[in-house]
């Protein structure tokens, strides 16, 4: 009898386990976003096949150099079927104030070919039919195309007009939620996406989402650094297993 219980109780522990994730993930979103003013305004109203093409702009750049390529961009080239089927040495040139233009420039070029292909239209097509699906398969269409990954799927349908509520992950979400013990310490960003979007409850809107995803951002942009972090004056310290190891206090 023993050995048949073990995995129901084994199931009831790891359920408790995640209630008490999600009930620590919903605190360290309010106080967050108590702190840096939520709910935060969407900084784009691209649609989603230019947000898509901004996110992977952005790659390993920063977000001013990476603002500049893409205006450059679109001033040099007035459509994408004209970025799609231009020299790639123009679009590398028009690429240069972000980094490794030489490689953008090629599977920007690549990506519009291959939408372009699936649409089965000599344009790229509007990206907007991915509304209609639900989350889960818009992502995997996105991600199903070479060198999309899921902070980019992510980034296409919640930034974007389209305003879906699928979470991004960047550098600094990924640092602080790595620091609250809200995912494991070998959880890649790739991975992290899943397991801190279900900690979200279901039916949280885009805004919601949005609010999540920056105030962790914001957090670790301003107190939770990579290096020297604020542990002494963070909002969330009571709830940060790294931050209190840190400062020498229980946990």
């Amino acid at each position: 009898m023993k050995n048949a219980a073990a995995p129901t109780a084994t199931a009831e522990v790891q359920a408790a386990d995640f209630t008490a994730l999600q009930a620590k993930a919903l605190l360290v979103h309010a106080r967050l976003c108590a702190e840096y003013g939520a709910p935060f305004p969407f900084f784009s109203t691209k649609d989603p096949l230019s947000e898509l093409i901004s996110a992977l702009l952005s790659h390993r750049t920063k977000n001013a150099d990476s603002h500049r390529a893409y205006q450059e961009l679109r001033a040099t080239f007035p459509t994408w079927e004209a970025v799609r089927d231009a020299p790639t040495e123009a679009v590398q040139h028009a690429l240069r104030a972000c980094t490794w233009p030489e490689q953008k420039a090629p599977r920007i070029q690549a990506v519009l070919r291959e939408i372009s292909q699936r649409c089965g239209s000599d344009a790229p097509c509007s990206l907007d039919f991915l509304a209609k699906m639900p989350i889960p398969e818009a992502r995997a269409w996105l991600e199903s195309i070479s060198g999309v990954g899921p902070k980019t799927s992510a980034a296409t349908l919640l930034f974007s007009s389209l305003r879906i509520p699928a979470m991004p992950v960047d550098s600094h979400h990924h640092r602080v939620a790595q620091r609250l013990g809200l995912i494991g310490p070998k959880v890649g960003e790739g991975p992290a996406h899943k397991l801190l979007e279900a900690l979200l409850p279901p039916g949280w809107d885009a805004q919601q989402v949005y609010d999540h995803h920056e105030a962790l951002m914001f957090h670790g942009q301003k107190c939770c650094y990579f290096s020297g972090p604020a542990c002494g004056r963070c909002v969330v310290l009571d709830q940060c297993p790294f931050g209190q190891a840190r400062l020498g206090r229980p946990a």
